[in-house]
């Protein structure tokens, strides 16, 4: 493209004021530089822009043409301008963030509350469509900040710690597990093991049972929901987050054993691009998302698995 800003700049000021040392005076060039720039801008379009009558200089037909598209692209960039200028003041924008595990949908709500009380004019996004790909979707722009387990050594990016959980073998209540204090690796060679799809994903399956030799029977389940409600009906076992089957433990309805006899913990991390972790609205998302987000809390040292249950 051959025309900038300024071209458009100094069309404007021309038209406007007649004369090239009004226009330069307005935008604090010589007549010289002006006459330059007006030269190259119609070499460039193949078209004289103006025409000197007397002492003014007029538009011809293409400069008039030229000039509606200039008033129009430098009105849209002054009130962009002021726009984000209002917007740094005000702790205005946009968070756009995506999960890299479905079930942490399922506490996110209650934190965005909190966080909009704090920066009501922040419009938070949540892509769900990131969820399977979120550091691809970081290094195109896409998203502002993704909540991740898995390992990030992109120097674009930084993360920030934010909590661990703990991942656990749910099962139903009558099953062989619940008369054992935990569960050991070798006991799955028999089991039905649902996991989220794709199974190449799975970092339980894929770091720490294949490793070990174990490749239980494995049925892909989309949905949270749909893997407890299989548990329940004794159909298989699975590996999800304590937080997220605590409720039905506690009701009765499943049962929760640690994974070997150390258990199994992931550290989550924000990840988001070095530009982003200076941001107030982001860092303070951060910060809530560190004092709030679901934790579990054990005596047992922790072993930390890059994975997704």
């Amino acid at each position: 493209m051959d025309l900038e800003v300024r071209h458009l700049q100094l069309v404007a000021a021309v038209a406007e004021t007649g004369s090239l040392t009004r226009a330069g005076d307005r935008l604090h060039l010589t007549q010289s530089a002006l006459s330059h720039q007006l030269r190259g801008i119609e070499s460039r379009l193949g078209a004289a822009l103006f025409l000197r009558v007397g002492k003014r200089l007029v538009l011809t037909p293409a400069g008039e043409r030229l000039l509606v598209s200039a008033r129009d692209i430098l009105g849209r960039l002054a009130e962009a301008e002021h726009d984000i200028r209002r917007m740094g003041k005000e702790h205005a924008g946009v968070l756009r963030l995506t999960t890299e595990c479905y079930t942490c949908y399922h506490w996110l709500p209650p934190l965005l509350m909190r966080y909009r009380r704090t920066f009501p004019r922040v419009e938070v996004r949540i892509d769900v469509e990131a969820t399977r790909r979120p550091i691809e979707m970081l290094l195109a722009g896409k998203i502002d900040l993704a909540i991740m387990s898995s390992t990030v050594a992109d120097r674009r990016l930084v993360s920030r710690k934010v909590f661990e959980d703990e991942l656990v073998l749910v099962a139903a209540p009558h099953h062989r597990f619940a008369q054992q204090p935990h569960v050991r690796l070798a006991e799955l060679r028999d089991e039905t093991l649902f996991i989220y799809p794709p199974r190449d994903e799975s970092r339980v399956l894929q770091d720490v049972l294949l490793p070990a030799g174990i490749s239980p029977r494995i049925e892909e389940v989309q949905l949270t929901e749909a893997i407890t409600e299989l548990v329940k009906a004794g159909l298989g076992v699975a590996v999800l987050a304590r937080w997220a089957v605590q409720p039905l433990v506690e009701s009765g309805a499943l049962l929760a054993r640690p994974l070997t006899a150390r258990g199994l913990r992931r550290q989550w991390r924000a990840v988001m691009p070095k530009d982003l972790a200076r941001v107030d609205y982001v860092t303070a998302f951060i910060d809530l998302l560190e004092k709030h987000a679901p934790t579990v809390r054990s005596g047992k040292a922790p072993r930390l698995v890059s994975a997704r249950a």
